[in-house]
């Protein structure tokens, strides 16, 4: 066989770093399924990272020992200490799992006297057993056993292997190559959610989403929890605005939970790749089944449940229920109650939900959520414009809950008693036929909004006010969302035109007519009953 020819790129934005590492991931793709494909993938992607900040605190062990006057002998054997490293934070990463190692062996390891010759794949599956053997952190985490198997290409792993060794990490503005690493794992996530259509949704948050969220909540300190955590892009982007206003990491900590067990994995893997020392308990699990922070009160919550569960853990005496019992066949408003059992006093959450929970009144739920206006814990609404979910073509939108409405506000500002309604319905770009997406600008003028009226601290540093605008922004009071019989729907209260198509979900629409089509067929019964009658009389 005649030798591999080297790869060699230097792509010059990250862009096209992505683009070129994504398009060389995809060839592995195969006879692999989605879900395999993706473990293989971003398994690489977390051992590549993982090895580079162990040679990154070797580096800086070996300059402290030096500038403190050890010798090379003396340095040589402290280089070992595996306290050096899980002491600062950073995975033991032992010599047959280094990324050095197998970009050695990116061919494979020829057999030897009294030793079988092993794949890279057989190699790279030894390396995952022993990061998480010396690493009891990611006990149960990575991949383990997949990249030796039958459906995937031999040739074309170390390919993608010698292509992350020669990939240029470094020159990219002042970021480290392990910061860069975390951009190229959420860019894959986008791409796998992309690719997996509405499978992906159950993992995958468009990022845009997710920055309104963490925007308008300003997680800056305490407890960040999310009872359904997906891959971990509302910690991801919570430890982006911590950084954006150079704030550390470790102001927060993290506790999120996952039903799903490769997602749970997804999860654990991205937050240790942007440094995240999350608490994901140490399974993955049913939220509404078991609770695994039972104990644990958050300053915000940050969630995207899926939406309009039917077949979920529903017990009627759960004392979660204070505003009441949700239907059995829908779990919107089983998660808005968990998730205001876990805040804090003080506490605020946002939360992703479908449209239909803004007015819906089946099974119950237009009590459940006229208790939760009346309790005072409704702070916002946020109708959201179409497209900005591929995963769903059901209509969604944002609520935000404060356990205080005065807590954080300047002044004399009062907001108790009080709902924001924001439909940014007409906000957003198409990136494509089928996607749309908030730009910067978008983004900044939801949250500016919000925070003008509450009147936080960002909102008087950055001299904002407020005003109710037109068919964009309205406050109303308690009373006013009484006469409209609790319906939250943005549109009835800022002004839109469109108001009436909005103000009935698809959901609820469709309950209506299904119900109207069983009248009549019951009618049609009753008429076919009578005229079998008559023509009996007429015999």
């Amino acid at each position: 066989m005649p030798p591999r020819k080297k790869v060699d790129t230097a792509p010059s934005t990250m862009k096209e770093l992505k683009d070129t590492l994504w398009k060389a991931a995809d060839k592995l793709r195969g006879s692999m399924d989605a879900s395999q494909y993706k473990d293989v993938i971003l398994g690489l992607v977390f051992l590549k990272y993982a090895s580079d900040a162990f040679d990154e605190r070797r580096e800086q062990i070996r300059a402290e020992l030096a500038a403190d006057g050890w010798d090379e002998a003396q340095i040589a054997g402290q280089l070992d200490d595996v306290d050096e490293y899980t002491g600062a934070g950073v995975f033991w990463v032992s010599p047959y799992a280094r990324w050095s190692y197998l970009a050695q062996h990116a061919k494979g390891l020829p057999g030897a006297t009294g030793r079988e010759p092993k794949s890279i794949g057989a190699l790279i599956d030894d390396a995952m057993d022993l990061l998480m053997g010396a690493n009891p952190a990611l006990k149960a985490t990575l991949p383990r056993g997949m990249y030796n198997k039958d459906n995937v290409d031999q040739r074309r792993l170390g390919e993608l292997i010698d292509l992350f060794n020669s990939a240029r990490f470094t020159g990219q503005g002042a970021k480290k190559a392990r910061d860069l690493l975390g951009e190229v794992y959420e860019y894959f996530l986008e791409k796998f959610a992309a690719a997996e259509g509405k499978r992906g949704g159950e993992f995958y948050t468009p990022a845009a989403v997710v920055r309104v969220l963490v925007e308008v909540l300003e997680p800056t300190h305490g407890r960040v929890y999310d009872p359904c955590c997906g891959s971990g892009g509302m910690f991801v982007q919570t430890e982006k605005f911590l950084e954006y206003h150079r704030r550390e990491g470790s102001d927060i900590a993290v506790y999120g939970q996952e039903l799903n067990e490769r997602t749970w994995r997804m999860a654990k893997m991205n937050l240790a790749i942007h440094g995240l020392n999350g608490n994901l308990a140490s399974r993955w699990g049913d939220t509404f089944a078991r609770d695994q922070h039972p104990g644990v009160e958050a300053d915000y919550v940050l969630a995207n449940p899926p939406f309009n569960i039917k077949d979920w853990a529903r017990s009627d005496k759960d004392p979660r229920w204070k505003f009441g019992v949700p239907p059995a066949n829908n779990a919107n408003f089983a998660w808005i109650q968990h998730i205001i059992s876990k805040l804090a006093p003080g506490g605020s959450a946002g939360v992703v939900m479908a449209n239909g929970s803004m007015s819906s009144n089946a099974g119950g739920e237009g009590d459940i959520r006229a208790q939760l206006v009346e309790a005072d814990l409704v702070s916002c609404m946020v109708a959201l414009p179409a497209q900005l979910f591929r995963s769903t073509g059901i209509p969604a939108c944002l609520w935000f809950f404060a356990k205080d409405k005065s807590a954080g506000s300047q002044g004399s500002v009062d907001r108790t008693q009080q709902v924001l309604f924001i439909d940014a319905r007409n906000l957003g770009h198409m990136v494509n036929r089928a996607e749309r997406a908030f730009s910067d600008a978008d983004i900044a003028r939801i949250a500016d909004t919000y925070h003008a009226w509450r009147g936080t601290k960002s909102a008087a540093e950055a001299g904002l006010t407020y005003d109710d605008v037109s068919a964009f922004c309205r406050a109303a009071t308690l009373a006013e969302i009484k006469a409209s019989d609790y319906a939250l729907t943005p549109g009835r209260y800022v002004g839109a035109l469109d108001v009436e198509a909005e103000g009935e979900p698809i959901e609820e629409k469709i309950e209506r007519l299904t119900k109207e089509l069983y009248m009549q067929f019951d009618e049609s019964a009753r008429l076919e009953k009578v005229v079998r009658e008559q023509l009996g009389r007429v015999q």
